[in-house]
């Protein structure tokens, strides 16, 4: 019998698989997509077999034994290894480290799939009553409701414990007969069913087109854009076309672009399904993000909810894919493996033939592109659902205003009105911390951040300068460093002093504020959600966390502080994404029945941009917008590639760029180079940074080139002296 080797994803930063012997200790034959401990220099780490065969290119006497199988069964199904093998080469990344990232921290770690959990199960006896039965007894009816939904396969204990269900509860209702304890079945995964925990909504028109659209195409693979304006109820199109999904017993996989979304989303998809609906996210703990993992591998959950790393859940019976608010730059990975989530959906759903939505109010211009070349089906959402209106939109002139604290009169009377109806506010400004700027008054010296080419922000409780790029953190001076003057003034607003203003302004109204800094805590979204869910008047203060798809029935007014920051980026997509930002916030008015009123504050009431947003909407700004993208080349008409480099010397960053541009001169395919430049923050956390950015008409072409050129820069000296990495269809520039 010829010997055996393992092909083996190894997570290290090298562009090849590394080959190993079996040995005689193993149990169980391995099993491609199965991990597996492996000696790896002078450590021993956690890799993927994703081949066995009876060839080998390493010399046979460098073959080492591997130490240890780990999986009996592949852990990573044959699609997912495709998947994962396709972004290693698409995304230029070392294959070990994709497959590493496409695994819980525990499971790359080398713990057990499987643990000695115990699982429950409603009885004959359970099954038979009803909720109501069970009506004095609060705590065990909500884990006879849990135990419910998962008929007679049940669920393990962790899985209900992590949503508060406590032992004592399963085992009062096992004293009374109506549930009882076995132990885990793992490897028989149960065929869903679509179960109602409340009535779906009746569709309009536009909705029901889109619904047939969608579920026509489940079981086969087909890419669709659903572009409806802000309160075209997208969500309930979600929900429809997942009940059609759960019908044919397969799962759904939502993608969403922040953790604030996932809560909301979580209890809107579970108060409609009495189906195991789990999310994914790095707000969960180990613990939890490897129990909702299994919970999606083994096919129990229904529905699968998740930030961007979720696209790399195993679901064996996944039959659609949803990606809201496709546009957010979230979705596109901007360190290590540089992927994007929104990209490799389309390319999952191609693999496993299921249909893949990708909503939006404000779609990218590359969706929009695809729509246009009918790579993707365009449904449109043109009306708001139900009794919702469109927002009135104005612009106020900042220029020769006065302002409190960024706020001028007219927008603080026009919240003192709402709030008199009872209704809610929403104030948007892309900054945190209190203040911006600290500023000499006498010689103009501003706070800077010493590792940085960036001002630090100034914020209070405890009273700090922070840098918001590198985590730089010091004690704000008391005299000026300069010119030794203590008229030190905290110059701008963030989300902290427009909430101290407005606290003050309007005492007896609750003012919420919603940044990264206020959502820290564990469960501070869903505390801050149920405050404002009472739909009582109250103001809402936050940054971009605010813009993503929240549902505010009750607010009627929203106010962008400064709507002029995005207006004259150096970035070619910086229209695109200031766009986005405005009718996305814009779009939080006026959802329910009450009428919204959408007030900009701008120095820049001129500005082609903001006069072309209000009059022809998104949509014209993105009809305009494409042709001048294709005018020159750019995304989505051209494809592009920025190769980073860092070094503690900049002249160091820039000469291994040039270095690398020499080498490709005279390959094939060889696109064109814009730089090697600076980036246009230069120095970030101590280390000086350029850029390379090339162009190609063609993706195909770049790709070849990219996989010659690559491993040609690796063995260049300069390499050796600097930090680099290739970014494929990189999203920022800075």
């Amino acid at each position: 019998m010829p010997r055996l080797y393992l092909h083996v994803a190894v997570p290290a930063p090298l562009r090849q698989h590394f080959d190993y012997s079996i040995p005689a200790s193993f149990h169980h034959a391995p099993m491609v997509g199965a991990r597996v401990l492996v000696p790896f220099g002078h450590r021993e780490l956690v890799g993927v077999i994703i081949g066995i065969s009876n060839q080998t290119d390493t010399p046979v006497e460098k073959i080492k034994a591997a130490r240890q199988l780990i999986d009996e069964h592949a852990l990573i199904p044959p699609l997912m290894m495709e998947l994962l093998t396709w972004a290693a080469h698409y995304y230029q990344y070392p294959i070990g480290e994709v497959f590493s990232a496409a695994l819980p921290t525990l499971l790359r770690q080398g713990e057990a799939l499987y643990e000695n959990m115990n699982h429950w199960r409603l009885t004959h006896t359970g099954i038979a009553i009803t909720a109501t039965d069970l009506k004095s007894a609060p705590k065990q009816q909500a884990a006879w409701q849990a135990l419910e939904v998962h008929g007679t396969h049940g669920i393990s204990e962790d899985f209900l414990q992590h949503f508060g269900i406590e032992r004592a509860s399963l085992l009062a209702l096992a004293k009374k007969g109506l549930t009882e304890e076995f132990g885990q079945i793992v490897n028989k995964p149960t065929k869903l069913q679509l179960k109602y925990a409340e009535v779906p909504l009746l569709a309009n028109a536009n909705q029901e087109a889109a619904i047939h659209a969608i579920t026509k195409q489940l079981g086969t693979f087909k890419t669709l854009l659903l572009d409806g304006v802000t309160g075209s109820g997208k969500t309930e199109v979600y929900l429809q076309s997942i009940a059609s999904c759960l019908a044919h017993h397969q799962q759904t996989l939502v993608l969403v672009p922040e953790i604030g979304l996932t809560p909301q989303t979580v209890a809107r998809f579970r108060a409609r399904f009495a189906v195991e609906t789990v999310m994914l996210h790095s707000g969960l703990t180990d613990r939890e993000r490897l129990r909702a993992w299994r919970r999606a591998y083994l096919g129990y959950a229904g529905i699968v909810i998740g930030t961007r790393s979720t696209i790399f859940a195993p679901m064996p019976h996944l039959g659609l894919i949803i990606v809201d608010e496709e546009h957010d730059l979230s979705f596109k990975q901007q360190d290590g493996f540089r992927y994007h989530a929104r990209d490799l959906a389309v390319r999952r759903g191609q693999l496993q033939q299921c249909p893949v939505v990708l909503g939006s109010a404000t779609p990218s211009l590359e969706s929009l592109a695809n729509a246009k070349a009918e790579r993707y089906q365009h449904l449109y959402l043109h009306e708001r659902a139900a009794t919702a209106h469109p927002s009135t939109i104005k612009l106020i002139d900042l220029r020769n205003q006065k302002l409190k604290d960024g706020l001028t009169s007219a927008l603080r009377d026009a919240i003192a009105q709402r709030l008199k109806k009872q209704e809610q506010v929403l104030i948007f400004i892309n900054r945190r911390g209190f203040a911006p700027v600290l500023l000499c008054h006498d010689c103009g010296w501003q706070a800077k951040c010493l590792q940085c080419d960036a001002r630090t922000t100034l914020h209070r409780n405890p009273l700090r300068l922070h840098c918001h790029h590198c985590g730089y953190s010091a004690s704000p001076p008391r005299h000026c460093p300069d010119c030794q003057s203590t008229e030190l003034r905290a110059i701008g607003a963030g989300t902290v002093r427009i909430e101290e203003t407005l606290q003050e302004l309007f005492p007896k109204v609750p003012v919420h504020r919603i940044d990264r800094d206020s959502t820290r805590r564990k469960d501070s979204w869903h505390n801050l959600y149920a405050d404002i869910e009472l739909g009582e008047a109250a103001i809402l203060v936050g940054t971009q966390m605010l813009a993503k798809g929240h549902h505010f029935p009750n607010v009627t007014l929203v106010a962008l502080l400064d709507a002029d920051g995005g207006l004259f980026g150096a970035d070619f997509r910086a229209s695109e994404r200031v766009a986005q930002l405005i009718t996305q916030v814009a779009g939080r008015a006026g959802r329910a029945e009450k009428e919204g009123l959408v007030l900009i504050q701008t120095h820049q009431p001129e500005h082609p941009l903001l006069m072309q947003l209000l009059q022809t909407g998104y949509r014209g700004f993105a009809e305009a917008a494409l042709p001048e993208r294709q005018a020159i080349g750019l995304p989505p008409y051209g494809y592009l590639a920025l190769l980073r480099a860092e070094s503690n010397y900049p002249e160091t960053a820039l000469e291994f760029l040039q270095a690398a541009i020499n080498l490709g001169h005279g390959l094939a395919h060889e696109p064109e180079y814009w730089g090697p430049v600076p980036a246009p923050m230069e120095k970030k956390a101590g280390v000086f940074r350029a850029h390379l950015l090339l162009k190609s008409g063609q993706r195909p072409a770049l790709q070849r080139f990219l996989t010659e050129w690559l491993a040609l820069i690796a063995a260049l000296p300069e390499a050796k002296k600097v930090r680099w990495a290739i970014d494929v269809d990189p999203q920022e520039m800075g």
